[in-house]
C-alpha cells in the first residue's frame, strides 16, 4: 500500500464529459469529481487519497454521510460517478480556512494528523496472523507509491520494467548468513521489524516451505558473499484474496510469485533484480514489458487480464514499474519504484483487501 499523506494540490480542472453539474479536479494524474464552479485551474485545494479514514465531523462537512466506504461508511475508495472514475476527494476543509493553501503546496506540508484523517488497515485473517518476535535483522520493505500521485518519478524515454502486480499478500523472508537463521513476516508486522514465528498453519511459512524459498535466499547468500538476502514475493490463491489466478491458498496448490529482492554486501542493502538472481530458483512475478517509459504504454498495461495462470481468469489488478538500472527518486524521497492500477480492479465488487 501507499503512505498516506494529505497535501495542498495546484488542481487542473476539466470538464465532466457526462454531467453539467460536475468537473473533474485532476491532482497529478488523479482526477476527483466535483461541482461546477467549485474550483479553478491554478488553485489549491486539499486531496485526500484512496485509503484514508476520514473523522465523522469532517465528513458530515463534506457532505458525504453514508456516502464512503467500509462498514463505518469511513473510508474514501475509487468510484466511478456518471461514467467517470473518480479518485480521492478534493477540498477545503474548514479547519485549515486560515491556512495559505498555495503556499502549503509547494512546501508539500501534510495536514493528515490535523484534520484527523489516518490510513485504512486491512484486516488479518487468522491464516495470515501469528505470534511475533522482534527481527531487528529483517530485511526492510518500502511502500509502492502510485505513478498517478508522483507522475514524475519516471522521465519519459527512461528504460523500465514493468512487471505484473498480484493481487496477494506479500511476504517478506529475510536469510542471515551468520547461523543461517530464517525471518518471515508480512508487510505489516515486517514494518514493526517484526516476524512471524514458524508455524505449519500459517500461511506465509507454508507459502516459503512449500515453493523452497528459504533455501534459494540461503543460496543466493552464498553465491553473492552477502551478509543478508531479502526476498520479497506474493502469496495468492482461494482464500487469500477475491483474485486467485487458479491457485488455492488453503490447499499445497497456494500460490507464489518472488517480485523483488535485496541483499546486504560490505554494509549497504542493494536491491536486485529478480529475474537476474532468482530465475530457475523461484516462481516469479510475470514480466511485460521492458523499453521506454511511457506512462499511455504504462496505463494500457495496468488493464486487461491477468497473465499468471496463463488463462486469463479475471481482471488484472495493475502493474509495478522500475528503472532498468536501479536508482534514488527525488520525487518520493526513496528508491524508484512505482504502480499503475487497473480501474476495474479499484471499482470491482466485493474485492477484499488483507494485507
Amino acid at each position: 500500500m501507499s503512505t498516506l499523506r494529505v497535501t495542498a494540490e495546484v488542481l487542473t480542472v476539466h470538464e465532466h464529459p457526462n454531467a453539467d453539474a460536475l468537473e473533474l479536479a485532476q491532482v497529478g494524474l488523479y482526477r476527483a469529481v466535483v461541482a461546477k464552479g467549485a474550483y479553478r485551474t491554478g488553485e489549491a485545494a486539499v486531496y485526500i487519497p484512496e485509503q484514508s479514514v476520514l473523522p465523522a465531523g469532517l465528513i458530515d462537512e463534506l457532505g458525504l454521510t453514508g456516502r464512503l466506504a467500509g462498514g463505518e461508511a469511513n473510508r474514501v475508495k475509487a468510484v466511478r460517478l456518471r461514467g467517470d472514475l473518480s479518485q480521492g476527494i478534493v477540498c477545503r476543509p474548514k479547519a485549515l480556512a486560515d491556512v495559505d493553501l498555495a503556499q502549503a503546496a509547494a512546501e508539500s506540508t501534510d495536514f493528515a494528523e490535523r484534520l484527523g484523517i489516518t490510513k485504512w488497515v486491512p484486516p488479518v485473517p487468522p491464516t495470515m496472523n501469528g505470534e511475533v518476535e522482534p527481527a531487528p535483522d529483517l530485511m526492510p520493505w518500502v511502500d509502492i507509491e502510485n505513478i498517478q500521485r508522483y507522475p514524475g518519478t519516471f522521465t519519459p524515454g527512461e528504460p523500465v520494467v514493468l512487471t505484473e502486480k498480484l493481487h496477494g499478500t506479500a511476504c517478506l523472508l529475510t536469510y542471515v548468513a551468520d547461523g543461517g537463521r530464517v525471518y518471515v513476516s508480512s508487510k505489516g508486522f515486517g514494518a514493526k521489524s517484526l516476524a512471524l514465528k514458524e508455524d505449519p498453519r500459517n500461511l506465509y511459512w507454508r507459502a516459503v516451505r512449500g515453493h523452497g524459498v528459504a533455501e534459494a535466499a540461503a543460496r543466493l547468500c552464498e553465491r553473492l558473499g552477502a551478509t543478508r538476502v531479502g526476498i520479497f514475493g506474493e502469496v495468492y490463491g482461494a482464500g487469500v484474496q477475491d483474485l486467485t489466478y487458479g491457485a488455492d491458498g488453503r490447499r499445497d496448490t497456494l500460490g507464489y510469485a518472488a517480485f523483488d529482492a535485496s541483499a546486504e554486501l560490505n554494509g549497504t542493502i542493494h536491491w536486485l533484480d529478480p529475474a537476474d538472481v532468482l530465475e530457475g530458483e523461484l516462481p516469479l512475478v510475470p514480466r511485460l514489458f521492458t523499453g521506454p517509459y511511457d506512462i499511455e504504454r504504462v496505463l494500457e498495461f495496468a488493464t486487461g487480464r491477468e497473465t499468471v495462470s496463463r488463462r486469463n481468469l479475471h481482471l488484472r489488478e495493475g502493474v509495478v514499474i522500475r528503472p532498468t538500472t536501479e536508482r534514488h527518486s527525488p520525487i518520493t524521497g526513496t528508491r524508484a519504484i512505482a504502480k499503475a492500477v487497473s480501474p476495474a480492479y479499484l471499482t470491482r465488487k466485493d474485492g477484499t483487501e488483507y494485507e
